[in-house]
């Protein structure tokens, strides 16, 4: 009777267990976050972010409460890119690779993350460290059948209307090849068009398009010094004079060249500069108390392994190419519970307009 007895017990333990991890999650209730603050560390995987870890005492991924994971696949092949990866983060549907944000078979475009919230009368801004029409950044300000098609990605993201925009990419405006001149063109929408980071902190104007490098910046081995995160905190402050809210995406782009050209030292050079970046977007986070806080890659690159050496971590890369892997999501704030979990990429988008309510 005694083994009987406990079997029962054993038996309603592990259906009320296997209940709760069931439960669907539009049953369950959420804090709403009035911003949200998407950062993507592009090629950046589970190894990735363990290096960040590993390399920075005091990291900032460790104090993310909820982790969950995204799969990648892009609608045409089972290893996505970024513009097909950043079209699902930013319009909740997967496309083909190098498209950006439109429809994989009629080409319409999309409407991304930017093209809701502004509906919603919230605050818009993409910062990224590369040419602001790069794969990445473009599927969050533009549409197009092919990311290489930069010149007009630039004149469509005149339609976007982003409140602001910070990154690489003058030349996309200014040195086009049917001559115009783009930036005359965001001056007449009420842009402040900047060409130093030094402008765009002295500005209290929300009204930015911060156009600081020709084509990309340097890595930042190369020199850039630090650009992302004063870039980034800048942003907040403008971008947060809107009552209503803000929904922003901040890239740490070249991440993914270091892995493509299997640069471990340099790698972990740029995982520092995004860790200080995201230090200081969590700050904002708690004092504001309204804000959520996702950062997670769009897809691995490389193959990266992390492995000892003498106490230290050592890098070893199995590809110079994208890889299928899941990706983890960092969440913090009002809501982050709804990111735990395995999930398409595209959800990552739908439970953001889920909780914005765009």
């Amino acid at each position: 009777m005694k083994k009987i007895l406990l079997a029962l017990l054993t038996l309603v333990f592990v259906l009320n267990i296997s209940a709760q991890r069931t439960t669907p999650l539009a049953n369950q209730a959420f804090q709403t976050p009035k911003n949200v603050i998407l950062l993507i560390g592009d090629g950046m995987g589970t190894a990735q972010f363990f290096t960040l870890i590993t390399t920075n005492e005091n990291n900032s991924i460790e104090q993310f409460p909820i982790v969950g994971f995204q799969k990648t696949s892009s609608a045409d092949n089972f290893v996505t890119e970024s513009s097909a990866a950043a079209t699902a983060l930013s319009t909740g549907r997967k496309t083909n690779n190098r498209h950006v944000s439109v429809d994989p078979e009629t080409m319409q475009p999309l409407q991304t993350l930017v093209h809701l919230s502004n509906a919603k009368g919230l605050s818009t801004g993409v910062i990224a460290a590369c040419d602001i029409m790069h794969a990445t950044p473009a599927a969050f300000l533009s549409h197009n059948a092919d990311r290489n098609n930069y010149e007009e990605l630039a004149e469509n993201m005149l339609q976007t209307h982003p409140t602001l925009f910070i990154g690489g990419g003058r030349d996309r405006f200014e040195k086009r090849n049917d001559n115009r001149n783009l930036s005359d063109s965001l001056r007449k929408q009420g842009f402040q068009v900047f060409y130093t980071l030094d402008e765009v902190l002295q500005t209290q104007n929300p009204k930015v398009a911060g156009l600081l490098y020709d084509g990309h910046p340097e890595s930042i081995a190369d020199g850039r010094g630090e650009f992302l995160k004063p870039a980034s905190q800048k942003a907040i402050e403008l971008l947060n004079q809107n009552q209503k809210g803000f929904f922003m995406m901040i890239e740490s782009s070249q991440t993914d060249w270091l892995c493509h050209d299997n640069l471990f030292d340099d790698l972990i050079k740029e995982l520092k500069d995004f860790d200080h970046t995201i230090h200081a977007v969590l700050e904002f986070a708690k004092r504001d108390g309204n804000t959520l806080v996702i950062v997670t890659g769009d897809h691995e690159t490389g193959g990266l392994a992390v492995l000892d050496r003498r106490g230290e971590p050592v890098g070893r890369f199995t590809s110079f190419d994208h890889t299928p892997t899941m990706i983890p999501v960092f969440a913090f704030g009002p809501g982050a519970e709804l990111f735990s979990g395995i999930y398409e990429n595209t959800d990552i988008q739908k439970k953001i307009v889920k909780l914005l309510g765009l």
